[in-house]
């Protein structure tokens, strides 16, 4: 009876608008929805379900229903922040077989060993459709996909390397072709909880997972869609490795944007969750570039930059890190601090004011000695100005009195003359 129902579920409907909507149709689609709330049921409630003779028809079942062409998107640009998600007409029944599959995995009934033979007979198909449809815009869709997968992970230890794999598969095309991908941020989800598993200390494999997919991830033009997934994978590697604290921070440096303000308060927010994760000798290894960086940052024209920059200091970790290195830091940051005491953003204006007094209070001697070499350099500056313009100057003059001395030519035949 289970098999039967499982091939009345192969048998696929149009949801679409206009499709011609008959009473006979209506009547069908109810007829499957049915059989699959009676297929759920009975693999929830039911004793001894499980056999061989199912695993066969499930598949064909589960594969005919959710690998399908995806529509195409409505939008040039999908952003999940503004555009609304295109969301699947089939979803009555869709819903239903991804119910069921989810609880047909988690079933403590369903034998793994059999299982396993038979998705490694179509060559992992099964696994690779699945982590396909993920480009699906469809939120509701997605959000299943992630929970099935990570059961299937978390059951299946024989596919581990394999998930890994596609998964890498996936995000390198997003990195070298730049395309739109709709369930980055879900995968991200599933490999933040990964990442947490993995064993100590670290394989070369996982350091080169990071280095090689999820730092140039960062450049990405849709990384604000999944910034937040991908910063709590980055910590997780280094909450594991402290050492690898030095290779994210060079990482985020070398991807960091130049004309996106809203790019750079994400980077300034998982900037500082990486700092508060990293240990201080990897800091250190980094201090010069990393706060030249947060100089600039400090000092853009953009109000909202130099806000996010100037709140680093709230944090414990980064306040405790600029008093043990306030002899290198200080001269690094002291000529954009000293340039927002003359603000137009209030808030702007009082956070530089308090990170002045910090350094005064910690060490008010380093502060007028990089205070009077700041002042001596603006002189020195303001000088080498005075100086170039006055040659301009007076090679302006000199061409003026060269071009008064110029005869002037009246036509043709005095200037042969």
């Amino acid at each position: 009876m289970m098999i039967k129902k499982l091939r009345l579920s192969c048998v696929i409907f149009d949801f679409s608008e206009d499709s011609n909507v008959n009473a006979k149709d209506n009547i069908a689609k109810e007829v499957k929805r049915q059989t699959l709330l009676d297929l759920i049921d009975h693999i929830t409630t039911g004793r001894k379900w499980f056999s061989e003779d199912i695993v066969v028809p499930t598949l064909e079942m589960v594969s005919i229903n959710l690998f399908r062409s995806l529509p195409p998107s409505p939008y040039s640009d999908w952003d999940p922040e503004e555009d609304d998600p295109a969301l699947d007409p089939q979803w009555p029944h869709l819903q239903l077989v991804y119910e069921f599959l989810l609880r047909f995995i988690v079933s403590s009934q369903a034998d793994v060993k059999t299982l396993r033979k038979y998705i490694k007979k179509n060559n992992k198909e099964f696994l690779v459709s699945m982590i396909d449809l993920f480009r699906s815009e469809d939120p509701r869709e997605r959000e299943y996909l992630k929970t099935i997968l990570h059961r299937i992970y978390g059951k299946f230890m024989a596919f581990r390397s394999f998930i890994r794999k596609q998964i890498n598969f996936v995000f390198y095309h997003l990195i070298f072709t730049n395309s739109l991908h709709c369930g980055v941020s879900e995968l991200l989800e599933i490999l933040g909880s990964i990442i947490n598993g993995f064993a100590l200390p670290l394989k070369k494999e996982h350091k080169r997972f990071l280095r090689n997919v999820l730092i140039p991830l960062h450049k990405v033009r849709t990384f604000s869609q999944f910034s937040q997934q991908l910063a709590y994978c980055v910590t997780q590697f280094i909450d594991k490795d402290p050492s690898l604290a030095s290779t994210v921070i060079g990482g985020l440096l070398s991807y960091w944007p130049n004309q996106s303000a809203m790019k750079e308060q994400l980077f300034l927010n998982e900037l500082e969750e990486v700092l508060e994760a990293s240990t201080q000798k990897e800091v250190t290894k980094m201090v010069e570039p990393l706060f030249r960086q947060i100089a600039k940052c400090v000092a853009s024209p953009h109000f909202q930059v130099a806000e996010r920059a100037l709140f680093l200091w709230n944090n414990d970790a980064v306040a405790q890190f600029t008093n043990e290195h306030r002899v290198k830091i200080l001269p690094i940051l002291f000529p954009a601090l000293n340039s927002n005491t003359q603000h137009w953003n209030a808030t702007v204006n009082s956070l530089a004011f308090n990170i002045i007094r910090m350094f005064m209070e910690m060490d008010i001697t380093l502060w007028d000695k990089v205070s009077k070499a700041a002042d001596a350099e603006a002189r020195k500056t303001a000088e080498l100005k005075k100086k170039r313009t006055s040659k301009w100057d007076a090679l302006k003059s000199r061409a003026k009195q060269l071009e008064k001395k110029r005869p002037v030519v009246k036509d043709q035949d005095e200037a042969k003359e």
